[in-house]
């Protein structure tokens, strides 16, 4: 299970009460959908499943999407770097004619199927990259439909289109924004064509939401309403400890990032979010935390299981017997406690600090930890009186990108 300890001064839950009763209202309401995706997204892996079972001779999944239709999707398969996948899961994610061309060289196209994910149906980077891809293996509208599936809004251009080419199309329901879709068909689909636990991932999510909804857990809140509330520190800084964290610091730094940023008025508001792993980042951003200016918040993410961990050799050499104090230790116990010590220097110069611990790294808790931070995410957003749900900055840029290239 996921632990999560707050090393900071908590409020009396009624102080906080109308902030739970709001999440409450927007789960009931059914305008922000992703609260329910942890029921109604089992019946996708039944139709995923189905549906590659009918394509038996691919090897290749590519992953084509931006932003919300790729981050959540690369962090899961990160995370899950002990999965043997079924097929190879590639993501292309930007338009970087490295990424693509490096990615495009690796496969038979006989033997990839090519996800096209799109929320809205018209992204730009991703419409571009499916062009770019027909283009390169010479694919024909006709028999598009044998090597690509959308996922995308019903009714979306990118739907019709699937309809006039005759292409599978998986649906995201209108009511769920791109970032907080990863448990959607945007996770679901590619995840389950590659043969990851698609159902333990979903069952961890609902764990959250029981936990949350229905036994009243309040840590979620309390670290939403000190980080929100602090005076002096709007920057959080999320240390993941493990390199398999790398992908889902990104989809945090774009889930926290789209959403509190926002104006209000005349008025800037956010909680910005940096993103680091350790032990690595203890010699490089740690003494900006340490000893610059207290204007952050730290969480600490760690796994407990160390048993597939090799144990550091009981070697000597001369002139290096200070470092044998590590010897016979575990590896990734060595990672763990190198994450307390810092946690706990940085508690004693009075930071705001709470700690993350999952068991285990397998998709019950990477389930339970996505839908975790989804949920601090609304939470932030209702306490600092925000639309969490909107990016109309990024929608700006997009226009006058169009604008450019039109000209």
């Amino acid at each position: 299970m996921l632990n999560n300890t707050l090393f900071f001064k908590t409020q009396d839950f009624k102080k906080i009460t109308a902030y739970a009763n709001r999440m409450n209202d927007e789960l009931e309401s059914g305008d922000v959908g992703y609260y329910h995706l942890v029921d109604t997204s089992f019946d996708l892996i039944k139709e995923s499943k189905e549906f590659i079972a009918t394509k038996a001779h691919i090897e290749n999944i590519i992953l084509v999407g931006m932003g919300g239709s790729s981050c959540g999707v690369k962090a899961l398969k990160e995370l899950l770097f002990d999965q043997v996948e079924e097929k190879k899961l590639f993501i292309i994610d930007n338009t970087s004619s490295h990424t693509f061309t490096k990615t495009i060289q690796k496969i038979n196209p006989k033997k990839t199927l090519f996800i096209i994910a799109s929320k809205s149906g018209t992204t730009i980077e991703v419409i571009s990259l499916f062009k770019l891809i027909i283009a390169h293996f010479n694919f024909k509208n006709e028999n598009l439909h044998e090597n690509f599936v959308f996922i995308t809004d019903f009714e979306s251009k990118l739907h019709k289109l699937g309809e006039e080419l005759n292409i599978k199309c998986f649906f995201i329901p209108k009511n769920v924004g791109g970032r907080f879709s990863v448990l959607s068909a945007i996770g679901i689909v590619p995840l389950s064509f590659c043969g990851y636990d698609t159902k333990a991932l979903l069952e961890g999510a609902k764990a959250c939401y029981v936990d949350f909804f229905e036994k009243k857990c309040d840590q979620i809140l309390q670290k939403a309403y000190h980080y929100c509330t602090h005076k002096s520190a709007h920057i959080n800084v999320l240390f993941s400890y493990g390199d398999a964290f790398r992908g889902f610091n990104e989809w945090y730094i774009q889930l926290i990032a789209e959403s509190l940023g926002k104006k209000q008025g005349f008025k800037r508001i956010g909680l910005t979010p940096i993103a680091l792993i350790g032990a690595r980042d203890q010699h490089s951003f740690l003494q900006l935390i340490m000893d610059g200016p207290k204007d952050k918040t730290v969480t600490f993410l760690k796994i407990k299981d160390s048993q597939k961990s090799p144990s550091i050799p009981n070697i000597s050499f001369n002139h290096l017997r200070n470092c044998d104090f590590t010897n016979e230790v575990n590896l990734h116990d060595l990672l763990n406690a190198q994450c307390d010590a810092t946690m706990h220097a940085l508690i004693a110069e009075n930071l705001s600090v709470d700690v993350i611990e999952l068991e285990r790294l397998d998709a019950y808790h990477c389930g339970y930890l996505m839908y975790y931070y989804e949920l601090f995410t609304s939470a932030c957003g209702i306490m600092l009186g925000i639309n969490t749900y909107d990016q109309p900055g990024v929608e700006v840029g997009k226009l006058i990108l169009k604008n450019m290239l039109s000209k």
